[in-house]
């Protein structure tokens, strides 16, 4: 089963529904580029009338993790993956449509073929930025996933 953007929202609804009742929406995922936008809308916003930090979290973990879970899925191999650290940066309020992406496929690529050589856990440091309309960047995280192969 091939994972689609279709399939990451309905997960979302059953798995995360904070982040689906957020607004959090996966529009796209190939084998380098995950993109995915949330809406500044009354349920995710913070008292300074712009989105949450949370939330702005929520959708750009998930440009990072879904990378990551197509690769396992594609590798064949049963690999756990963990959120072992995490920063970012704010530099404009978020308000309207948020659009977050991370082109780092082939990052994940090595490292799982890295886990799966040496059967050692790996860490890989994904990148998403977040962008409104006008594409002025509002936010930037980091995601450090730890990989490893499951026994």
């Amino acid at each position: 089963m091939t994972i689609s953007p279709r399939k990451l929202n309905t997960y979302l609804l059953f798995k995360l529904p904070s982040a689906y009742l957020c607004g959090v929406r996966t529009k796209s995922i190939s084998d380098t580029t995950c993109e995915v936008t949330v809406k500044h809308r009354w349920i995710n916003q913070n008292p300074f009338n712009s989105m949450f930090w949370a939330v702005q979290g929520m959708a750009a973990e998930l440009t990072t993790g879904a990378l990551v879970m197509s690769k396992i899925q594609a590798s064949g191999k049963r690999i756990s993956m963990l959120v072992a650290h995490n920063n970012a940066t704010f530099t404009k309020k978020a308000t309207g449509r948020i659009y977050f992406s991370c082109d780092q496929g082939q990052a994940v690529d090595e490292a799982i073929g890295k886990a799966i050589a040496t059967g050692e856990g790996q860490t890989v440091i994904l990148n998403s930025k977040g962008f409104n309309s006008e594409g002025v960047q509002v936010s930037d995280f980091n995601f450090e996933w730890t990989l490893k192969l499951k026994t």
